[in-house]
């Protein structure tokens, strides 16, 4: 168990493919089954094709759910977490690399600079706050490494019309949804993140915007 944390993301992508991917999801397994079972079959697609996880550190929900699920295939599991929700005992004890770190921002921004990659799986506040900051680096040219959206049981297709109803309102550029993949297929979005090879971002905004 480390204390420490690299507050800049690394901006530099895999050349070979993902060694490490991180995965963003709720510290609660939700109203469906099916949501437990898709991180279940993450972990083991992950483990399979002996890509680590790097992920929150918790031990609840479908966190706890995909990181059993790596370790009980044989991969390789990184949690990163807050010292606080460490203290509040929902961090996970089986985990060989286990690091804290002192705030939520220091846990993501060592969370981005670890992975090759990005993959949300349903979840809450937190999931959105992580998924759309590594959005917003990408919209911003700080990164290009690849980033997916697991829509189990279409949960994220509310979120999506969103997005395009900011792209339809002229708030966001229609090829920034070209920065992340959506796939309702574990093993699909996998194979279509290995093989992402990133294209220079539009300018997100010039001196023309009013």
């Amino acid at each position: 168990m480390t204390f420490d944390a690299d507050p800049l993301p690394n901006t530099h992508a895999s050349e070979t493919g993902m060694e490490r991917i991180a995965v963003f999801c709720g510290s609660k397994s939700g109203s469906k089954p099916i949501y437990a079972d898709a991180a279940r079959a993450l972990g083991r697609a992950l483990a399979e094709q002996q890509i680590e996880l790097v992920y929150g550190g918790g031990s609840i929900g479908l966190m706890g759910v995909l990181a059993d699920a790596v370790i009980a295939a044989g991969g390789r599991v990184i949690g990163i977490i807050p010292y606080g929700l460490a203290q509040k005992e929902v961090m996970h004890e089986g985990l060989s690399d286990l690091r804290l770190v002192r705030t939520m921002h220091e846990r993501k921004a060592m969370m981005a600079s670890l992975a090759d990659g990005f993959m949300a799986l349903p979840g809450g506040l937190g999931t959105m706050d992580e998924f759309f900051e590594i959005l917003t680096w990408a919209q911003l040219g700080e990164h290009a490494k690849p980033i997916g959206i697991l829509n189990t049981a279409r949960f994220y297709d509310p979120l999506l019309a969103y997005l395009q109803n900011m792209v339809s309102e002229g708030f966001v550029k229609k090829s920034n949804l070209d920065l992340f993949i959506t796939e309702t297929d574990v093993s699909v979005l996998l194979d279509r993140l290995q093989i992402f090879r990133s294209i220079p971002a539009e300018p997100w905004i010039d001196a023309s915007t009013t």
